[in-house]
């Protein structure tokens, strides 16, 4: 769940929005200050001090704020989260875990013409992660790099498998809308399409329990047997393979918001 054990609390959730909205209003209000006495954003009225919006795409669902430094320019920040359960079987091995996609971001948005825009910034936190269990009842067969191998009955294969990637990461996207409308109108909506350059996930793989050969015999500890040991190493080199397209995450994501 969004808010239970191990995942964002409410309480820390309220903070950082907070902190989120209080450091652009900080923000905002300095570069107005350096730039003109009353700047001017379009038709002459003031600019925007800050935006506020909910919206959902390939990041989760998410938050964000925003305030206005120049004519052209805004700050956005924002919060991502969705949890996923999953399980299922592969090569023997019955599974079960969760993907959480949880980040913070910060993004420069320059205007080029209209509700045309480019941000730049970055995934502050990329909390990106897949956590799982996996395990072979005794007498069943599974396979590891194309070697069949059978669970021992007095004690069965088990394991754990992790997906992981780094804490922060570029971010660049181009956009249509704008949470700050620059005339009189207070709803806004923000259309996001671009790339997170978070680098290849590493994922971890390790099992433990004793393998046999045979239903009958030939079983060894997997901690003991370094074929075993080689062909986990092989299965875990084959997924990070198949990993290795999502270091260009994906953004595609519609936000909508009011100005205040």
């Amino acid at each position: 769940m969004l808010f239970g054990k191990g995942s964002i609390t409410v309480k820390k959730f309220r903070i950082a929005l907070g902190a989120l909205a209080a450091l652009l209003l900080v923000a905002g209000a300095t570069a107005q200050t350096q730039s003109n006495p009353v700047p001017a954003g379009t038709g002459g009225t003031p600019l925007p001090r800050f935006g506020l919006g909910v919206g959902a795409g390939t990041l989760g669902a998410g938050i964000q704020a925003a305030t206005a430094v120049a004519r052209r320019t805004n700050i956005r920040g924002g919060f991502n989260y969705f949890p996923y359960n999953l399980s299922g079987t592969g090569n023997g091995l019955s599974y079960s875990g969760k993907l959480r996609l949880e980040s913070a971001e910060l993004l420069v948005d320059e205007y080029l013409a209209g509700p045309l825009h480019i941000s730049a910034g970055a995934l502050v936190y990329n909390g990106f992660q897949a956590t799982g269990s996996v395990n072979v009842p005794g007498g069943q067969t599974f396979t590891l790099n194309g070697t069949t191998y059978f669970s021992e009955a007095t004690n069965p294969v088990t394991g754990t498998g992790a997906v992981t990637v780094r804490k922060a990461a570029p971010e660049v996207l181009f956009g249509l809308g704008n949470l700050l409308p620059r005339g009189h109108r207070h709803f806004g909506v923000n259309f996001d399409l671009g790339v997170v350059f978070q680098g290849s996930p590493s994922a971890l793989l390790n099992l433990n329990g004793s393998t046999c050969v045979t239903p009958l015999g030939g079983c060894s500890a997997i901690s003991a047997n370094s074929t075993v040991q080689a062909n986990i190493a092989a299965e875990q080199n084959k997924i990070n393979k198949d990993l290795k397209p999502f270091g260009f995450y994906p953004v595609l994501r519609i936000t909508f918001g009011s100005k205040f």
